[in-house]
């Protein structure tokens, strides 16, 4: 099998494996939503979005819509059930009472996001009365118990997947605080005890509960008569509870679509120190670059996605090869053949390892270094027992002697140089603001740093225009009064990429009209306004460019509407000509110069010189 010569050796790009920062399966979340669908859900009213009163039924559902939108974005690997629970109508895995797992056709119940669960959902309140019902699963004299039911219906929905393996949670949404409080008596301490316990074995299984209360306006929900023992508060926990779970119902309401990382461990590595060690680490990424998401390509019938094979033909007799092909490279014209085992071992330089070279200090290591976004590394002791012990020696050594490791680390076709850096743990206030461990930078090689000669570039610096220290001080005053109090750049969404999952979003749900999209980019012209910061602008315009800075930007703005004004008319104007054929011909001569100036005005060359220049200029562009 014949070979292009710059293909035997490439980097295996499209190698999924290769790549750190790919979300893995392994790292997913399951998520039961479950909803109370009691009377008192859609009797309770509170203040919607557009200031009209809804049922806090309403608030829940539509809560929960607008989080799905968003997740199928951040985290399409994620898996979601929505479970209501008191409903007249039941069905669930276990067949239990006053349960119903809502679905839609070709899903599990437990399963990732598709546009078609979410047009169902966002549709299931026109026809929930009719289809699912309302009604208290908890009355005097009924040993039924809902509550009870759904956190073992939500159980079961998340036996899939191992705890270890994917963090699994129940958001629990209601405006009941306590869902026992019509039964007394013995009654009434059997079903809190049973209803605990089984809130209890789920917990144990590594399932988070989580609550989202529902407060009326004129009645705040107590978590204190029943959920404070079920999801397990006391203390202070108990008095912030109230104030952080509006915070949080706010922030689903209001997530913005971006691709969202969790912070999960990336993958795990050997750390191999000379000597025979061995130690086991953890990765995380910190700041991951955001990019649309890749294109999967769908079948035009199913819209089902393609899976991509390669078979081998023989030319010869059309056969499909179906042992291992074999390729050759020419080489002083003759064929060097390698099977495809080879050819693998040859391209094979790392392990896949991180191993210790050496180290450096600290002020070697130097800005312009890190080519990418980093990872963080912390020692694990799952499988090699002792590694965070000399983790920890090596981190406080690496400080006390102010140095940063260097190491071999990459994939079998990407090796790469990298530095370890220690950090040392930042408290403040009483809690952690860096964690301490090691930073994982990727050093550049040799021709990745191409110095540049500054005083050759810059050596001329007659005419230079210097700024005078009033004009400083001016312009210091001016970016004080600009700055923003603990910037960030998390602060500030993607509008390109929120306009693009807008448009997704839209085709895919069938959606009339597109979501409105706010640019945070664009200059905040009423915080502009204000009189601090328009007197040091104004004070700045006038010490720099003086007194009739503002006329000369009129002039500039005339001048500008001119010069556009003269090249449409030469655009208009040069139309007429043929000034492929006039070249050819050499019949430009002929023209006159203000007739040559319509090509150059209109491919913004430059109009200065004789006529013979302007002929030259035009043929030059014309690459004649």
């Amino acid at each position: 099998m014949d070979m292009d010569p710059d293909d035997v050796f490439r980097d295996d790009d499209d190698d999924p494996d290769n790549d750190p920062l790919q979300e893995r399966q392994w790292s997913k979340e399951l998520v039961v939503f479950l909803v109370d669908a009691s009377p008192k859900m859609f009797n309770t009213t509170c203040p919607g979005d557009d200031q009209e009163n809804a049922s806090h039924f309403h608030v829940a559902v539509s809560c929960i819509a607008q989080s799905l939108k968003v997740q199928i974005i951040n985290r399409p690997y994620d898996e979601v059930a929505i479970c209501f629970f008191n409903t007249r109508e039941k069905k669930n895995l276990q067949d239990l009472s006053g349960v119903y797992v809502f679905n839609v056709a070709e899903r599990e119940y437990m399963d990732s996001l598709t546009a078609c669960f979410i047009k169902e959902f966002d549709r299931v309140e026109e026809s929930f009365s009719k289809v699912i019902g309302s009604e208290y699963g908890i009355v005097p004299g009924s040993r039924d118990n809902s509550l009870y039911n759904a956190i073992w219906a939500a159980q079961a929905l998340l036996r899939k997947g191992s705890a270890k393996t994917a963090d699994k949670r129940i958001l629990l949404l209601t405006n009941e605080d306590d869902p026992f409080g019509s039964i007394k008596g013995v009654t009434k301490l059997d079903m809190t005890r049973t209803t605990l316990q089984r809130a209890k074995d789920a917990q144990d299984l590594g399932i988070t509960i989580e609550l989202l209360p529902l407060s009326s306006p004129n009645e705040e929900f107590n978590v204190s008569l029943f959920y404070a023992d079920l999801i397990g508060l006391d203390g202070d926990e108990l008095a912030q509870f109230m104030p952080l779970a509006g915070e949080r119902f706010e922030d689903m309401n209001k997530q913005l679509r971006k691709r969202m990382f969790k912070k999960r461990r990336v993958r795990r590595i050997s750390f191999e120190i000379p000597g025979g060690l061995s130690i086991e680490l953890n990765t995380y990424a910190l700041i991951r670059p955001t990019v649309p998401g890749k294109v999967t390509w769908l079948d035009s019938v199913t819209n089902l996605p393609l899976k991509t094979e390669r078979s081998f033909i023989c030319a010869d007799t059309g056969a499909i090869v179906k042992e291992a092909t074999k390729r050759f490279q020419t080489y002083k014209n003759e064929d060097v053949t390698f099977t495809v085992e080879e050819l693998s071992e040859i391209k094979r330089v790392s392990t896949g390892n991180l191993r210790l070279l050496g180290f450096k200090p600290l002020s070697c290591l130097k800005d312009y270094h890190n080519l990418k976004p980093p990872l963080f590394v912390c020692p694990s002791d799952e499988e090699v027992m002792g590694s965070t012990c000399i983790f920890i020696a090596l981190h406080r050594s690496m400080i006390r002697l102010q140095r940063f490791a260097v190491a071999f680390y990459g994939s079998s076709s990407r090796p790469q140089l990298v530095g370890l850096i220690a950090q040392e743990e930042v408290i403040d206030g009483g809690g952690q603001i860096e964690p301490p461990g090691m930073h994982m930078i990727y050093l550049p090689y040799s021709d990745d740093i191409r110095p540049i000669d500054l005083l050759q570039l810059h050596a001329d610096t007659s005419g230079v225009p210097v700024a005078t220290d009033d004009q400083i001080q001016k312009a210091a005053a001016l970016v004080k009064r600009v700055d923003l109090k603990d910037f960030s750049v998390c602060q500030f969404s993607n509008p390109a990429l929120q306009s693009h999952y807008a448009l997704v979003q839209a085709m895919a749900l069938d959606e009339d009209e597109m979501p409105e999209i706010v640019d945070e980019t664009l200059p905040d012209e009423e915080g502009m306004a204000r009189p601090g910061i328009a007197k040091a602008l104004e004070e700045f315009k006038i010490n720099v460019y003086g007194e009739n800075g503002d006329e000369e930007d009129e002039k500039a703005n005339k001048t500008g509407k001119k010069r556009k004004q003269v090249t449409e008319e030469a655009i208009n104007k040069g139309a007429y000509y043929d000034w492929g054929k006039l070249a050819d011909d050499g019949k430009l001569k002929d023209l006159t110069v203000q007739e040559l100036k319509y090509y150059l005005t209109a491919n913004k060359l430059t109009v200065a010189g004789k006529k013979e220049f302007l002929i030259n200029r035009i043929l030059t562009h014309m690459g004649k």
